[in-house]
Parts: structure tokens; sequence; C-alpha cells
């Protein structure tokens, strides 16, 4: 399970968790967050996603021998042509297939080693599988997001101790179907879900460096934030030093994603857009992000202090609620995309004629690590096809 605790949603905050069984101590993390209502929904819906899975796993299979796994099956035929379910996808169902793979796969695994187990003994699952010690215990209190707010140690050791037994369980799991798969002794069909790419229209954006700077920039990180989420504050530093490292080959863009429950968030977004008018965008984005929160009747005063020339149209701007449609826009897009909390990221490649970023969903406060390594395998793409240019 990887558990984190680092985006704005409207449950303030948003839990990712890579199931490979759905134990107490994950039903707890979800109680923290959901009410008893919600959580069933939430629960229910996992199983479902479990008990459903043959609709994901479509299979197409002569009349005799193997039936060989497919992610893309086709799922209807309108006019002639065949609807698969690449055609569909959206980044919440590709979410959904990859919980449902996790699973998928770790039962299988079980399921292989029981039925090699008669004729392969040494497969069998036995008294020296490995058991979390006081160490590991006290490694994962320590190092895992979210995980003390809930409890002293002594209050949850039990719930951990009991899901590292799991863990632990499933790595000695892995351990001997890898030996079976070695061996040769069992052939799996089963595969991941498709790459899944998003393609991001860049729209209204601001963008960070100038576009007619004579610099190509074919990779680009599209943020959706919400002025009042500390996530989305506390990330701003990380890409304030990417920007500087990656000034000549990653291109920046910034659109907005005012959650409901912030109540000043759609107006900070509205005034960040009044002070463009300006030139002031960026000057005022980061002072709202250096703030707490920014009441309504105060943005004029953290404009003036952007270096917003003109304060009454600046006012004029904020009152008439000028750019009310154009964060309305970006929210509705940031949904469609399947955004759904804050922060979040599309990174990936920029076609500059058309203003669209193909790539993948990044959510929560990432790390500079985690962009790096984003950023250098779509990079590597990038300067590949630089070379080949004459």
């Amino acid at each position: 399970m990887v558990l984190s605790a680092e985006a704005c949603s409207d449950k303030v905050v948003s839990l990712k968790i890579s199931w490979p069984v759905l134990d107490v101590f994950t039903i707890r993390l979800y109680s923290m967050y959901f009410s008893s209502h919600q959580l069933l929904k939430v629960l229910g819906v996992s199983v479902v996603i479990f008990l459903l899975g043959p609709l994901f796993s479509y299979v197409h299979a002569e009349s005799k021998g193997p039936r060989p796994h497919t992610n893309n099956p086709i799922l209807a035929v309108v006019d002639g042509e065949s609807l698969t379910l690449e055609d569909l996808k959206n980044s919440q169902i590709h979410d959904a297939m990859v919980q449902l793979y996790q699973i998928q796969s770790q039962v299988l695994k079980e399921a292989v080693l029981v039925k090699l187990t008669k004729n392969h003994p040494e497969l069998k699952l036995d008294s020296e599988m490995p058991l979390p010690s006081e160490d590991d215990v006290i490694r994962f209190y320590e190092n895992t997001p979210g995980i003390k707010e809930m409890g002293t140690l002594e209050k949850m050791r039990s719930e951990v101790t009991g899901y590292l037994k799991k863990v632990f369980h499933n790595a000695y799991v892995n351990d001997r179907y890898q030996l079976a798969i070695k061996k040769g002794w069992a052939k799996i069909y089963l595969q991941p879900p498709l790459e899944f790419k998003l393609k991001a229209r860049v729209s209204t954006a601001k963008l960070w460096f100038d576009e007619d700077d004579g610099l190509a920039r074919r990779v680009f990180l599209l943020e959706y934030s919400d002025f009042q989420c500390p996530f989305c504050k506390r990330v701003q530093g990380t890409l304030d030093k990417l920007r500087e490292q990656y000034s000549k080959e990653v291109q920046f863009g910034y659109r907005h994603f005012p959650l409901d429950f912030h109540k000043e968030a759609k107006h900070m977004a509205e005034s960040v857009e009044c002070a463009r008018e300006q030139g002031k965008f960026w000057e005022l984005q980061k002072l709202l992000y250096a703030s707490d929160s920014v009441s309504r009747a105060k943005l004029h005063q953290y404009a003036k202090k952007a270096g917003v020339r003109n304060i009454d149209r600046f006012k004029t701007c904020l009152k008439e609620r000028k750019y009310k449609d154009r964060v309305l826009d970006d929210l509705k897009e940031g949904m469609k995309l399947g955004i759904r909390g804050t922060p979040t990221f599309i990174l990936g490649t920029y076609d500059t004629d058309t203003r669209v970023v193909h790539g993948e969903l990044l959510s929560g406060a990432v790390s500079k690590e985690k962009f790096k390594e984003v950023f250098e395998k779509y990079l590597s793409i990038s300067r590949a096809e630089a070379s080949l240019v004459p």
C-alpha cells in the first residue's frame, strides 16, 4: 500500500492506495476521511470492480487452447465501426484498471502456486515466511505520510504490524511465483493496462516562458491549482527550482482549479487574471501563495504589492468578475481530464501547433525527484527527435 495525503480534494485529503489486499488498516485509513455512508460506497465500488473484472479483462479465444488476455476489448460496434475500451478511457477508468490489475495479479500468483504445489513442493508456502521486526514497524510509522495523525505508535502498532505481515506475505509469494515463471512451469497471459496518455489543451493557461523567445520547448508541465490548498502552496518552491533547472527545455503553464469548499479560491483565481491584464500575473500569484488566505476585500492591497499600477482598473475588473468564465472553463476542462483534487499536473510532450500536451497525470505535492524522473523520460524523446533534424 502506498499512502499519499499530499493533495486537496473535496474531502480535503485524498488517499492513493495500491491494493494488494483490502485490510483493516486500509479501511481505517479511508474511515478517517469519509463518512460511514461514503466509506460503504468506496468499499462497494472496490468490490464491484473486483467482481466485474472480466468486463475489463475481455478475452478472445478460439474453440480450443488458452484464451489470451486483452486490455482493449471491443465494447460496441457503431455504424460498422468498433468502439474499444481505449476509445473511452480517461484517467479515472485507467486508475480503476490499474487497481483491478493489482488485485488480479496478486490473486493469480497465489492460485498458480496452489496448483503447482502438488508437483513442485518447493513452492509450498511454509512456516519460513518472514515476519516484520520491531524496526520494520517503527520505520513504517516514521516514514509513512499521514499515519501519525491517526495516533501514536503504540495505538497503531497492531494495525501496522498486521499490514506489514501482509506486505511480507505478498513479497514471499512473489518470490516463489517468479521461480515458477523462470522454470517455465506456468505461462501467464494477464497483462497490465496499456499505457494511457492524456491530451490536455493549454488553452488560456498562463505560460511561464515567452513562446517567442526562440527556444523550442517540447515538454510541458501544466499545473491545475487552488490558492487555498496547502499542498499547492507547498509545491511552489519545487516548481521554482525546476523552472530554473529546465528553463531551456520545459515550458510551464498554470490553470485554475478552485475547490468548492475553499470559499475565497475563485476570487483569488480571478484576481490574478485581472493582474494578468497589467502584466503582473506571476507576481500576484506568488504573493497569494505566500499568504494563508486572502479575503476578496483585501485582494487589491496584494495587487498593489505585486506591482499592479492601475488599481482602480484592477478593482473594476474584480468587481465585475471579468474573468469568472475563464476560471470556470479551467475548472470544467480539468474535470474532463479526471482531475478531482489539487495540485494536479499534466506532464508530457507539447505540440506547439495544436497547443496540446500529450502525457500523464501527477497529483499532490510531487517531489522534485519525481518531477525530474518524468521530465527526463519525455525529454529523452524530445532530444532524440531533435537529433534527427538536419
